[in-house]
Order: C-alpha cells, then structure tokens, then sequence
C-alpha cells in the first residue's frame, strides 16, 4: 500500500507544481525539456543493463511504441499546462483523469471486450459529468467552449498516452520495462529540446528549476503506480490511484489556489469521481 500511496501522492506533485509555475516560467518548452531530461536520466540510472540499445527480442517493440507514446507524452504535458491556465488545476486535472475512457472504449472496440454495467454505469456517469460541467448557464459560450475544448483535446491525448503503456503492459518484454520509459521520456526530451532551439526564445532559471521539480515526481509516479501493481490488484490499485490524486489535487486547488468550483462544477467533480471509480472495477 505503501507504494500506492507514494504514486498518488506524486501524480498530484506534477499538477500542483505546473500550477505553482504559472507566474514564474516563461518558456514552457524549456520547462518542457528539463522535466523530461531529469525522468529519461531517472529512467537510464535505474535501467538493469546501462545499453539501453543491447539487441533483445523485445527491443524493436519497445523502441517504436516509446516513440509513439513520448509524442503523445509532451502533447499531453503541454495540453495539462493549457488547460490549468484556462481552467484551473481542479478541472483540467480530473479530465486528464478520465482518459481512463479512452483505453476502455479502445478495449471495447479493438479488443473485443464486453463492459460490465459498472462499467457502463461509468461511462454514462461521465457523459452526464462533461454535459453539467459544459451547459453552465450564464457563461459566455464562445469564451467557456474554448476552454472546454482544451479540457476535451486533455482527455483523449491524456486517454491515448495511457493507453500506450496498457499496450506494452500486455505485449511489451517486462525485463526491458526500464528500456521503455527510458525510450519514452527521451523522445519527448528531444521533440521539447528542438522546439526549444528552434524558437530561440530566453530560457530563465526559472524555466530549468520548476522543470526538474516536475521532472522528479512524472518519474515516480509512473514507477511507483507499476510496483504497487506488483503488489495490489488492479481493481484495487487503479480507483486509489485517479480518485485520491484527483482529492489531493481539488483540496490544493481550493486551499492553496483559491479556486472556486461553484455548485454545478463541484456536483460534475462529483460525478466524474464516481465515473473513475466504475470504470476501474
């Protein structure tokens, strides 16, 4: 349990210091690439052989799938960071939560596997979640469906990134586990070090500081949430991990922050709480 509880507490690091970085980061980019140059280092010192790129049966496997998945891994960082700007570090965290929809209609549709009607429960529970959280009445719709949009693009990229390490979960060679995500956080350290050069924006000490902080607890939770799969069930694991980073996160947002949720906000966190639970059982 212990480790369970090390994971949750460390996703919830990552949104609370990409928020704490909103007045003090400049380049996002630069940001960006020392948060993955500190989880591919993590990744590389904690690999069994240091040749990351010794000839395994698995290896071709691990490469192509952490070049796919460290795309969509910067995608997702940039869309978090969008997001908390535009909505706060409550809701952008939730939805980054409830990609959890995308593996499970993947699985549905590719792979062929019934839903249980807790399951749908869920689904249904998030449908109504996204509709209360969007149908505000009295917003500005041109300026609040923007936003909302950011929150949506967040769910599927956030949904398909999680899906990328179900797959090597289910087809990948555990003994290269270490390979992967070494292979995963490189990929998105060299896409951010490029764009970084490219716009030759100034690169502040600011910029470098918060991407380190970010970049110790991105590593770890991924690390951690795998150990306590080696220890707990996934029935188990899986509801502990989104729903209690998501309370850590809305109870910073709140008392660290000082967001305000209001009445129909707080009933879709509500029920977006409840829809993580469903679809992890």
């Amino acid at each position: 349990m212990l480790y369970l509880v090390i994971a949750v507490v460390m996703s919830s690091l990552v949104a609370i210091i990409m928020r704490l970085s909103e007045k003090h980061v400049t380049n996002n980019f630069a940001m960006f690439s020392a948060n993955y140059f500190v989880c591919a280092l993590i990744a590389f010192l904690f690999a069994k052989n240091k040749n990351v790129f010794a000839p395994h049966d698995g290896l071709t496997f691990a490469l192509l799938l952490g070049l796919v998945s460290g795309c969509l891994y910067l995608v997702s960082f940039m869309l978090l960071k969008r997001s908390i700007s535009k909505n706060g570090v409550v809701l952008a965290s939730v939805f980054m939560k409830l990609g959890v929809l995308i593996p499970a209609i993947m699985a549905i549709v590719f792979f062929g596997e019934a839903p249980t009607w807790l399951q749908i429960t869920g689904f249904v529970l998030a449908a109504a979640a996204i509709l209360v959280i969007y149908l505000e009445p009295g917003a500005d719709k041109r300026a609040h469906g923007s936003a909302f949009i950011w929150l949506i693009l967040l769910l599927i990229v956030s949904g398909l990134t999680e899906s990328m390490a179900n797959i090597y979960e289910n087809l990948g060679d555990p003994g290269i586990k270490d390979n992967f995500l070494f292979f995963n956080f490189a990929v998105a350290l060299l896409l951010a070090l490029s764009v970084t050069l490219i716009k030759r924006d100034p690169v502040t000490s600011k910029d470098v500081l918060f991407g380190v902080l970010i970049g110790v607890p991105n590593y770890f939770c991924t690390r951690f949430l795998l150990l306590s799969l080696g220890q707990l069930p996934a029935v188990v694991v899986y509801p502990i991990y989104n729903v209690g980073a998501i309370i850590l996160i809305g109870l910073a947002g709140i008392f660290l922050f000082k967001e305000k949720l209001g009445a129909r906000k707080a009933t879709g966190y509500g029920l977006i709480i409840a829809a993580l639970v469903l679809l992890n059982i």
